[in-house]
């Protein structure tokens, strides 16, 4: 199974379907300047915190060493105090509180969270409250001081929240910088993006190196500025190119056409004779169709006057007709079923190289059963009952100058086919299963057709013959 496009293969021998449009969405990418603003306020808000973070915690170590150094001065004054004093007291404040153990009363008034201290430094919580403890020994008594982290622990709040808003204004103002510095960065880029965006293939190269300067994008000016000269040769070397071809392969095929119509009303020549004849008009006629699809895809934009009104249905009729001499000698039907009559916007000569590569493949390659050619309200199917097409094959069918093992032509047709159906948007699906048949299917859209129930055998096909 082989799938291409958003369209679904049938489960059934081999699938391919090709899309002409891809229609998906595109991601939208934010601007240079926007990214490199972004760039800027994410390197100051990491600058910012990281500087932040060091003075944070610089900050609390030193505040953490005060604290301690300011305890144990407050505990040896009071331990001195004590030895001239038994009877001091120890301090009694918001913020500090002492305690002593004497070997008379043990633990005394020592809160039980305090009693099992070790002499050093602490930090413990009792009474609701975060407190530094500094605990000591010394005439067989034991001391505790105690200071109240409470209002160090506030201050370091609002420092941090200080610390915060000093990175949220670095990145703002690093965003801002970053906005300013890009717009006089990139402002020469985007005044060569609108100059090159407004240049066009109809007038001369753009001198877009005149005012770029000779820097980065002096360089770039200039290699755009010898791309447009490169573009427009092609442009005037493929118009040339389209007008002689125009002329000089029209004009002899209208020679050989107008010549085999005169022949042909020759009526002695034999059956041979005319036989040949007409393939010979018919080569002529193809010949010039191809050359007028080949012209009009050369064109960028097709000549809306030539869009109007193509009738699917009369088209296919006309391509039924045209190729009804594969089929002779063949024990081969083929139907005409017309479902509805849809109108295209599109040149019919695009549309009858389409219509015409689907029936003269499923006419040439169909030795003996049914072709069907069916036309409906959104698309065309062309089914027949032939050789079918190989697993190796139906990935590659619309590949140029590809061609399957039992093809006798140039391997054009199809990869032809593909590109008209990009033109328009149009979907080709070919469906097929080796030795037993193909199913091309070409999917307009959504056309407005004007629905006319007519269907039966194309008028001078009967069983077995055409």
């Amino acid at each position: 199974m082989y799938r291409h496009g958003n369209g679904l293969a049938r489960d059934c021998g081999s699938a391919y379907r090709g899309q002409g449009r891809s229609h998906e969405t595109m991601e939208r990418r934010r601007s240079l300047r926007v990214r490199v603003a972004a760039a800027f306020a994410l390197f100051g808000g990491a600058v910012a915190l990281a500087l932040a973070a060091i003075l944070f915690f610089t900050a609390h170590n030193l505040n953490q060493r005060l604290i301690d150094e300011s305890l144990h001065a407050e505990l040896e004054d009071y331990m001195a105090r004590r030895a001239r004093n038994p009877l001091s007291l120890p301090p009694t404040t918001a913020s500090v509180r002492g305690f002593v153990a004497t070997p008379g009363d043990a633990a005394g008034d020592v809160p039980p969270a305090l009693a099992k201290l070790t002499p050093g430094s602490h930090e413990i919580a009792f009474d609701g409250l975060n407190w530094h403890a500094a605990v000591a020994d010394r005439g067989g008594s034991r001391y505790y001081m105690l200071f109240n982290e409470a209002r160090q622990q506030s201050r370091e709040r609002r420092f941090l929240l200080t610390l915060g808003g000093g990175v949220l204004a670095m990145i703002l103002f690093s965003a801002i910088g970053g906005w300013w510095l890009a717009g006089r960065v990139t402002s020469p880029v985007t005044a060569l993006a609108r100059r090159v965006g407004a240049a066009t293939p109809d007038g001369d190269a753009p001198a877009l190196e005149k005012d770029a300067g000779v820097d980065e994008i002096g360089a770039l000016a200039h290699a755009f500025e010898h791309y447009a000269t490169r573009i427009n040769a092609f442009i005037e070397r493929e118009r040339a190119f389209t007008a002689d071809v125009s002329h000089e392969l029209r004009t002899p095929l209208a020679v050989i056409q107008g010549a085999a119509e005169v022949l042909q009303a020759d009526e002695t020549l034999s059956e041979w004779q005319h036989t040949r004849l007409d393939r010979i008009e018919r080569a002529a006629l193809e010949t010039s169709a191809l050359i007028a699809a080949l012209l009009a895809l050369a064109r960028e934009d097709a000549d809306a006057s030539a869009r109007a009104d193509c009738d699917v249905a009369k088209v296919a009729r006309e391509a039924v007709e045209k190729h009804r001499h594969l089929v002779r000698g063949k024990a081969t039907q083929v139907n005409l079923d017309i479902q509805a009559t849809p109108a295209l916007a599109a040149e019919k000569v695009l549309l009858a190289i389409v219509v015409d590569n689907l029936v003269r493949n499923a006419l040439a390659f169909t030795e003996s059963g049914e072709i069907t050619v069916r036309v409906e309200a959104g698309k065309l199917l062309v089914t027949d009952t032939g050789k079918g097409i190989g697993e190796e094959d139906i990935g590659r069918i619309f590949q140029r100058h590809y061609k399957g093992s039992t093809s006798q032509g140039s391997g054009i047709g199809l990869s032809l086919v593909k590109r008209i159906c990009d033109r328009y948007g149009w979907e080709i699906a070919i469906e097929s299963r080796e030795g037993e048949g193909t199913v091309a299917e070409l999917i307009f859209g959504e056309p407005a057709p004007t629905v006319s129930q007519r269907t039966g055998v194309f008028p001078g096909c009967t069983s077995n013959t055409v």
